[in-house]
């Protein structure tokens, strides 16, 4: 019967065992007495499998899934360790369908397709259906992930792939349309602890020679950060130290020394990489400082490139804090600097003065907001000529086509600042810098229209005469004299050339 020539290509290694108890079902290996104790731990039945409440209803997608009442794909998508295996060793013991497992780090295009013949003849002679089992099918190219279409269309296999990433980036349109996708979340620690106690006394677990302090408990739960082949990993290494030592209970010191280090849950490559990416971001943004310092470290431990996160501090330096603190601009530039010619670890350091500086300072996105209108008005098609007294009159022959013709130079004037049109003549008015009133950019926001004022020859609104002594050097007829506030204004302008005006 060719059901018994399976191809089991590349087994995935959370995948080559069975159904606890059984010789071996759909290609898995069978469990046998020294295998790992999450895989001697797995669920026997849909009954035992814990965490996804929300998808084990009666009628749901997944125990319809399992017990083969309808033939639908499914992507199964979620965290390690929240189970998806399990799923699939459930479903191959369930029924009496032919079951199909296969790895994407290792089957090729060749290999799915001879499954898919198989299958096809299968079905022509009578015999059953076919489940294809397709673990980390993110990893399979598009050709890869084409050559399962038909088959999945005219359900000569049902499929049945797993994922810890984003189906939506990584699985091809066509392919997810076809499919039931069922989005398995992390278990919570409630169920992370059962489980745990779960094994402690179970038969294919430690079958109660061991008892489990409950500070140790906590700290195996805490460790495993929602993945239950972590916490199970943890707890083997411990029970292996207490009964090295001769001890019949594990204690909180034998845990710590057996699993020092958290599990934490990021892929550099993958859809957690931009989730704590963007909850970094979002933190600073949201001024919450310890937020900040907390999604940092998470990428540290979690070995990200100390780069990435300096050019997400340059970015963000101007995106959202910008003009309220200019300064900002300079130490997230300085921290990239200091990834480069400190390195990690110590970097670290700076990294993190870098954070505490831009999550605290005061944010304005008026830099965002000023380029990203000004260039939607380039792509819509404003602008025109360049104004002929601003083009370039440096070579011979530039004079005789009016070039620079007009142009008044600011540093004439005594206050640095002349009317004179800056921009192309369909774009007069515009305005595409718009202040906040936060931090230092409050200044700004004060002298900017009495710039714009000056620059673009609007009349005051002022019953203030003018301040005597601030007639430009070189006066045009066209001049508006200027308020009090408009020279207190200019004044602060030259001051901040010279650096006296800093904020």
């Amino acid at each position: 019967m060719e059901s018994e020539t399976l191809f089991t290509l590349g087994e995935p290694a959370a995948a080559t065992s069975a159904v606890a108890g059984s010789s071996g079902v759909g290609g898995f290996t069978p469990v046998g007495p020294d295998a790992p104790l999450p895989v001697r731990m797995r669920p026997a039945s849909l009954d035992e499998l814990v965490g996804q409440d929300h998808l084990l209803a009666p009628g749901a997608p997944l125990r319809q899934l399992v017990t083969g009442d309808a033939p639908m794909s499914v992507i199964l998508w979620g965290p390690p360790g929240s189970g998806k295996t399990t799923i699939a060793h459930l479903v191959a013991a369930a029924t009496d369908r032919r079951f199909v497992a296969m790895s994407a780090l290792s089957a090729g295009v060749k290999d799915v397709r001879a499954v898919i013949d198989t299958a096809r003849r299968q079905r022509r002679s009578g015999g059953p259906p076919t489940v294809l089992f397709i673990d980390e099918v993110h990893r399979f190219s598009k050709t890869q992930q084409d050559s399962l279409l038909a088959a999945v269309e005219d359900r000569t296999v049902t499929l049945l792939a797993a994922t810890t990433e984003n189906p939506y980036f990584s699985v091809i349109s066509p392919l997810l349309s076809r499919c039931v996708l069922l989005t398995l979340q992390p278990l919570d620690d409630a169920a992370v602890r059962g489980l745990l106690r779960r094994a402690m006394t179970d038969e294919r677990g430690l079958a109660g020679a061991l008892t489990l302090d409950s500070e140790a408990e906590d700290h195996l739960v805490r460790l495993a950060g929602g993945d239950v082949r972590k916490a199970l990993t943890a707890l083997e290494a411990a029970a292996g130290s207490a009964t090295a030592l001769g001890a019949g209970r594990i204690d909180l010191a034998t845990a710590e020394r057996a699993v020092d280090t958290a599990a934490v849950r990021y892929d550099r490559a993958g859809d957690a990489h931009y989730d704590v990416t963007s909850a970094f971001i979002k933190s600073m943004r949201g001024s919450d400082v310890d937020a900040a310092l907390h999604w940092l470290a998470r990428m540290l431990v979690a070995g990200e490139d100390a780069r990435f996160i300096a050019r997400r501090l340059v970015i963000f330096a101007s995106e959202d804090v910008g003009m309220a603190d200019p300064s900002a601009l300079s130490v997230a530039t300085a921290a990239a600097h200091a990834v480069e010619y400190v390195g990690l670890p110590e970097v670290q350091l700076n990294l993190a003065q870098a954070v505490i500086h831009l999550a605290t300072a005061p944010k304005s996105n008026s830099a965002t907001m000023a380029i990203g209108a000004a260039i939607a008005d380039v792509r819509a098609g404003r602008g025109g000529a360049v104004p002929r007294s601003l083009r370039d009159a440096h070579y011979a022959g530039a004079r005789g086509l009016g070039h620079g013709t007009g142009y008044r130079y600011p540093h004439d004037d005594q206050r640095g600042v002349v009317r004179q049109q800056y921009v192309p003549d369909d774009l007069v008015g515009t305005d595409y810098y718009q202040p906040s009133q936060h931090g230092a950019e409050r200044s700004v926001a004060t002298r900017l229209p009495l710039l714009r004022r000056i620059v673009r020859g609007l009349a005051a609104p002022t019953t203030t005469p003018p301040v005597s002594g601030r007639a430009p050097a070189r006066p045009g007829p066209e001049e508006t004299q200027l308020t009090t506030a408009d020279a207190e204004v200019t004044d602060e302008v030259g001051d901040r050339a010279d650096g006296k005006g800093q904020q």
